[in-house]
């Protein structure tokens, strides 16, 4: 089953193309990996895809739900729904620096969810323990490391539920002790067969760890397949360009 459907996705910021006719779909239990140089798009896709940008043109479909359709916004209960459907982990952590990591972890549970605060810390507690911080609940962001914040952050969109988590570039703003934590997590969230789609320039990680890689570069795909295709034996010059100029 398809958890998502992306159609000819496209977005422009007035003359400039970012990404154009998009076209991709994810499994449910499968981890997709997105590479590519700085400025070929694939922040922007992930952000398009999520709702956090409004694309110019195509659809986006998550569990089933249209998010938007030939350019086309769902209305608001379907939007909500599909919204919902998604997590997402930034680049920068993105905790609120007043709260504490329960605190963090618990808010969107019970002001999106509804749930109960006691529900809302229980689940919480479950996955602090999941990240290995359960004794940093009481902390504040300001007290943690960067590879603790990522996790923290980890663990917020998950107690969301998602069908689907996305990342963008997890261990861009760590360096690579931290990275390594980081990138551990996310191999046991595969394992459990989390359904994921990670924008990445730890290309050994994506190669390693997803069921299909996506290489962009100028707003488009230019190549797609297994990572033993894609990273191991690139058929696209420009992936081949890539790839010789940094270490997988």
């Amino acid at each position: 089953m398809e958890t998502l459907i992306v159609e000819n996705l496209s977005k422009s910021y007035g003359a400039l193309e970012v990404i154009r006719d998009i076209s991709l779909s994810v499994s449910a239990g499968e981890v997709l990996a997105v590479i590519g140089p700085s400025g070929s798009g694939k922040s922007t896709l992930l952000r398009s895809i999520t709702h956090l940008e409004t694309v110019s043109g195509g659809s986006v479909s998550v569990g089933g739900i249209d998010l938007v359709r030939d350019g086309v916004y769902a209305h608001a209960g379907d939007l909500r729904s599909a919204c919902l459907r998604m997590g997402l982990v930034f680049q920068n952590f993105n905790l609120f620096p007043h709260l504490s990591v329960l605190r963090n972890v618990t808010e969107a549970q019970v002001r999106v969810l509804g749930r109960s605060r006691a529900e809302a810390d229980g689940r919480a507690r479950e996955l602090l323990a999941k990240m290995g911080l359960s004794d940093k609940e009481a902390a504040y962001p300001c007290e943690l490391s960067g590879g603790q914040q990522q996790r923290v952050s980890i663990a917020r969109a998950l107690a969301l539920d998602p069908e689907i988590l996305f990342f963008d570039e997890p261990t861009s703003a760590l360096d690579p002790e931290l990275t390594g934590e980081i990138l551990k997590v996310i191999r046991a969230l595969a394992a459990e067969k989390m359904t994921m789609v990670i924008v990445t320039h730890e290309i050994s990680f994506a190669r390693d760890v997803a069921d299909r890689v996506i290489f962009m570069d100028g707003g488009v795909i230019v190549e797609e397949g297994p990572p033993t295709e894609v990273i191991g034996n690139p058929k696209n010059s420009r992936t081949k360009a890539f790839l010789s100029r940094i270490s997988t």
